[in-house]
């Protein structure tokens, strides 16, 4: 696995796309937990299929063991996303960790079946703000495929917070500012129709607002879309950090290719090294 940092970043068709911040419908307070839970429900769907926890679990391990820690503070869980895969692949390499799953808008169906077939996850059913996580929700902080939907300011706050907190935190997005990436997700309604079948747990209502009502497609291509516009590229996660504390944390920001997929996860790992000794 070549890690490429933003250093290196290459130019690529779409490099020239201005970074957006556009409205995603799931970020609403005001809109209909049941389109939100059947959408994050799909993303979860994706994230386990394209494996992405294969080209996390490394970048995350030498995270967490540096910073000494096997609790993780999961922010922005949606439907769970790739945890449930990395927790396991990350014990069976040796490092046991409890994650505890967290959102502003908990899809709480999800959060109760995955702590109910797996005992390391736990769900956490009141709304935490990535933001301004409660100090009694102790642990290393992650993001999945969420950070994109902060703009500069609040981004930068979730990265403060971290820091205040004395918690490390990793950043992981699969979404891209290019039309590389662009251009696929506009298939996305077809690819929600042909996954939704496969979805568990079965649910009837999941088919009404997918076939004869094409809500969640809908709803998945215009938050796709809109995911790609508000993406931070790498150089722009390294401004985020830049200055948030006095030389005690290690910053490593970069990207790594998806095997199999025409597609690059950027992170951004920040670890307080006071810890390590």
């Amino acid at each position: 696995m070549r890690i490429q940092s933003s250093a290196d970043e290459p130019v690529s068709a779409g490099s020239s796309l201005p970074r957006l911040q556009l409205v995603e419908l799931e970020d609403l307070p005001w809109f209909p937990r049941l389109f939100r839970d059947l959408a994050t429900d799909y993303l979860e769907f994706v994230g386990t299929r394209i494996a992405m926890d294969r080209e996390i679990a490394p970048i995350l391990r030498e995270a967490l063991e540096r910073a000494g820690a096997t609790r993780v503070v999961d922010l922005c869980s949606g439907g769970g996303g790739p945890v449930r895969a990395l927790r396991r692949r990350l014990a069976e390499e040796g490092l046991a960790i409890e994650v505890m799953l967290t959102d502003r808008f908990p899809n709480l169906a999800a959060f109760r079946r995955l702590a109910l077939a797996e005992p390391g996850l736990v769900a956490v059913e009141e709304a935490v703000d990535a933001r301004s996580v409660p100090p009694s929700l102790t642990g290393f902080r992650t993001l999945f495929n969420a950070f994109h939907h902060f703009g500069p300011a609040d981004a930068r706050g979730i990265l403060r917070d971290a820091v205040r907190a004395g918690e490390g935190i990793a950043v992981f997005e699969l979404s891209e500012r290019s039309l590389r990436m662009l251009i696929p997700v506009l298939l996305t309604p077809v690819l929600v129709w042909g996954a939704t079948p496969w979805i568990r747990p079965f649910r009837w209502r999941r088919l009404l607002w997918t076939y004869p009502i094409p809500v969640v497609p809908l709803l998945c291509l215009w938050d796709g879309v809109v995911s790609q516009f508000r993406s931070y590229r790498p150089a722009e996660l390294r401004e985020l950090s830049a200055g948030l504390d006095d030389g005690g944390y290690r910053w490593q920001v970069g990207t790594v290719p998806v095997v199999g997929a025409p597609a690059r996860i950027t992170f951004l790992t920040g670890v307080p090294e006071r810890r390590t000794g």
